[in-house]
């Protein structure tokens, strides 16, 4: 009999770890003991028997391919190394800055223009690009205020014709019914009179 050892419970009470398979670098070998009562000899209890556990922590596969180890080297290129480079950049700007502003009784109202000019820019840039949108809007509506007077009129004919088919059809539907009525209305009328 077997006593195959699952979790840490029977990793402390039941079981000796062994050494680790070398095909299966994530499963560990434990010597288990055996309960059954011929396996309490001289040897102690313990038999030559070994249950295999896998760790609970799976590694990811590595995967090394050519694309792999092109796209890690891309990315170090094309993301990490000019995200580190801006941030160098105004780093080293702020402090140019702080330097020149307060060395010496930098000139403070020079250093402040510059700053609200760099801060405007933007804003003039956004402002340039929605004032271009609203000008090709603008134009847009006046070819279309040339056209769509022909259109919406031959559009509104249509609509009319079709409100007075409608009109029409629904009654044609109840021309049955009302004749019905009239007639029924009328048999009444002729046997209910004294």
């Amino acid at each position: 009999m077997i006593l195959t050892c699952l979790g840490e419970a029977c990793r402390t009470t039941l079981c000796a770890p062994s050494v680790t398979h070398l095909h299966y670098p994530n499963t560990v070998r434990y010597r288990c003991r055996d309960t059954s009562p011929k396996s309490f000899g001289f040897r102690g209890g313990w038999e030559g028997v070994y249950a295999k556990i896998k760790s609970m922590k799976p590694g990811l596969p590595h995967p090394y391919y050519a694309s792999y180890k092109r796209h890690r080297k891309e990315v170090t290129w094309q993301v990490i190394l000019p995200v580190l480079l801006t941030g160098i950049f105004i780093i080293g700007l702020t402090i140019l800055v702080s330097i020149a502003t307060f060395r010496d009784g930098g000139d403070v109202g020079r250093w402040a223009a510059i700053s609200t000019i760099w801060l405007v820019i933007p804003i003039m840039i956004a402002g340039l690009i929605l004032f271009i949108l609203l000008i090709g809007i603008i134009y847009l509506l006046a070819r279309l205020l040339h056209i769509a007077p022909t259109y919406t009129g031959l559009a509104q004919d249509y609509i009319h014709r079709g409100a007075h088919i409608i009109k029409k059809v629904a009654d044609a539907a109840v021309q049955p019914i009302f004749f019905l009525e009239g007639f029924s209305a009328n048999v009444k009328a002729f046997f209910g009179r004294k």
